[in-house]
Order: C-alpha cells, then structure tokens, then sequence
C-alpha cells in the first residue's frame, strides 16, 4: 500500500539531522524551531515595517509588493511543516513558496533595462514570469529531489545582476552592503552543501546541525537583499530621488536592519 504524501517522512528528502531524537511528533527538532526559523518568521515582517517607517510603503511607484513579505512567512511556516512532519506535501510546499516567492520578487523588481529583447512592457514580463512559474511548477513534481538545486542555483543569476549594478554604482555603502549580503549567503549556501554532502563527517562528530544554520544564514542574506533591490528599484522607477541606504537603530550598532530612505528630488545629468 502506497503511504499517504501527508504521512510522516514520506518525503524524498531527508536532511542530515536524526529524526524524532527530541519529540515523538517533530522529525527534525532543530531545523523545525524557532531558533533555525526565525529570521523567515521574524526577520521579513521586520524589514517590511522598517521600510514602511521610512516612508517606502507610502510611494506608490515603488513596486514594494506585500506579497513578496507574505510569501517569506508562507515560506517559514511551510518550511517548519516539512521539517516537523517530513511529508511530501510538506517538501513540495516549502520548495514551491520559496519558487513562488522568487516569480513575485522578479515581476516587481527585476530591472527593466535587463528585459529580453522580445520584451517591451512590465505587463509583458508579467506575463512571461508567470508562464515560466507555473511550468517549473509542473516540473517540481516530476523530480522533487532536484527542486532544492534548482532554487539555489537561481542566486547566481541574482549575484550576476548585483555585480552588474554594483559596477555602475559609486556609493561605499551600496557596495558594503552588497558585500555583507554575499558574505551571509556563502555561509549560508555551504552550511546548506555541508548538510547535503557531508552528512556522514557531521553525525559521526554527533554534530547534525548545519541546515538549521542554514535558516538563518540565508534569511540574514536576505535581510540585505531586500533594502538592496529596492535600492536599485528606485534608481530606475524614481530617477527624480535620490535613494540612501540607513541603519536601524544605528550605524554603530552590531545588530542592524538596513532600509532605505530617500533623500528630496534632484537634477539628472
């Protein structure tokens, strides 16, 4: 009798954390709680009220879209799910919001001067974003073990696009910042390999725990991007505004949030 794709651990994947060691009900107890967790549960919906503090959620030109943030908790949420239950729906659900979520940041914010030639309006790119979506939707049935490699292989496209902007960019900040994101997000992607490949040398040192790391990791990369992308957003939609990058509560801090702001119209040249 087939098992049912609700019932427990009867998805593909299984990470390097041993299964039911501390809960008769959580299969991975570490890469379920709060602690791995909490960046997608705590730290987007804090990044969205800094914007809004600052006056971003009140442009409308700025295509800051809600969903994107909505998507990020759906994403945590899903993400606990899989990990407490190991179910097959509970993976395609937490690789399917990570995909979804990407397709909403990419019809918003991706540059319109990076459109294919075939390409003329955002609502064409609308268009074509949302094909793409819902064939790789499709696909991620086919072969669920993939989908993982998949999603992470779209940062290197997104770091091509940085690099790209970075180089028409003259501000210190902008490139310190871009730098502190890509730091988060090469610990965070070989926290995520060295779960992946190197299970045997972590559960022999009895130290199974780099993917709950790498919750954390990827969602404090995230917490870059975000004022990042924006960033060069208003660079291109708002060229009247000049956009600054700041720091919650304080520059001096060692724990920030960054967001932007933007300073009062100026000349182009």
């Amino acid at each position: 009798r087939m098992p049912s794709i609700f019932s427990y651990q009867s998805a593909e994947v299984d990470w390097c954390e041993g299964n039911f060691e501390r809960s008769a009900v959580i299969a991975e107890y570490y890469n379920t709680d709060g602690t791995s967790l909490f960046s997608l549960l705590l730290l987007a919906p804090l990044n969205l009220l800094v914007l809004e503090g600052a006056g971003m959620g009140s442009v409308s030109e700025l295509q800051v879209n809600h969903g994107t943030f909505v998507l990020l908790l759906l994403a945590g949420v899903f993400s606990m799910y899989f990990h407490m239950t190991l179910s097959y729906v509970g993976q395609l659900l937490d690789e399917l919001s990570i995909l979804w979520t990407l397709a909403v940041a990419y019809s918003f914010w991706y540059p319109q001067a990076y459109f294919p030639k075939c390409i003329k309006t955002r609502r064409h790119f609308f268009w074509l974003t949302g094909i793409t979506t819902v064939i790789s939707t499709l696909m991620s049935f086919i072969k669920p073990t993939l989908n993982a490699y998949a999603l992470n292989c779209i940062a290197f496209h997104l770091l091509y696009l940085t690099w790209r902007e970075l180089k028409k960019c003259n501000d210190k900040r902008v490139h310190r910042m871009a730098a502190v994101m890509v730091m988060w997000w090469a610990l965070a992607i070989t926290s995520w390999i060295s779960d992946r490949w190197l299970c045997w040398l972590w559960q022999a040192i009895n130290f199974p725990y780099f993917h709950s790391f790498w919750h954390v990791l990827i969602a404090m990369s995230l917490l870059y991007c975000c004022p990042l992308v924006i960033y060069f957003d208003v660079s291109y939609e708002m060229p009247s505004f000049k956009p600054k990058l700041e720091y919650w509560p304080s520059d001096s801090w060692p724990v920030v949030v960054p967001y932007v702001t933007l300073e009062e119209p100026h000349k182009q040249c």
